[in-house]
């Protein structure tokens, strides 16, 4: 069964692969970086401190904070040293039949992928705090499936690596989400109920 998963998982990654022209590269090469979001996360900040205050834009941030550095956490120091799977762009079975860019072919493992994990914990934690006050929410998990996909265009992860890294994300921002809210009612006088 497992052997089957694998070989779905690479089939899927060659055809995924496939799907690529010069501008599409480049589009995927600038979407993968993570510093091309830095505006994206300011704007964000900024947003919160501007509609509810400094003290609640400082609870939301401390909560999608500790989500992402959970999600990155799983995926980078536990998942990957744990399951050591190579990228397939590092994988000497393989490499060859990958189409990279930039000749980027990123670390020696990609089990799971904590580009998947910590765009959708930040996703995640943006959903579960401002869901009730703002409907159009949801269209950060677009962006996170947009940013996880570009991973698999660049050759250097495999779809089970991105599906089981957005996973962790989910999972890593509802702990964050759930622990801040429990801190913020006991000790910071119910800061996040501008939220509610």
């Amino acid at each position: 069964m497992l052997e089957q998963l694998k070989q779905l998982d690479t089939e899927l990654l060659i055809f995924l692969n496939g799907f690529h022209n010069e501008t599409s590269d480049q589009i995927m090469f600038f979407v993968s970086e993570s510093k091309t979001w830095i505006p994206l996360y300011a704007l964000i900040i900024i947003g919160l401190w501007w509609k509810y205050g400094w003290k609640t834009m400082l609870a939301c941030v401390l909560i999608m904070g500790a989500g992402v550095g959970l999600a990155d956490y799983i995926a980078s120091g536990i998942f990957k040293p744990y399951f050591a799977r190579f990228r397939p762009s590092q994988d000497p079975e393989l490499k060859e039949f990958v189409h990279i860019v930039n000749n980027y072919r990123g670390g020696k493992y990609g089990f799971a992928s904590s580009h998947a994990s910590t765009t959708f914990a930040l996703a995640t934690s943006i959903w579960l705090l401002l869901r009730k006050n703002h409907v159009w929410i949801f269209l950060f998990f677009f962006w996170a499936a947009f940013v996880a996909y570009s991973r698999i265009a660049l050759g250097v992860h495999y779809p089970g690596d991105i599906i089981v890294g957005a996973l962790i994300g989910v999972f890593s921002a509802q702990v964050a989400y759930r622990l801040g809210y429990f801190i913020d009612s006991k000790y910071a006088n119910g800061t996040l109920k501008e939220l509610k």
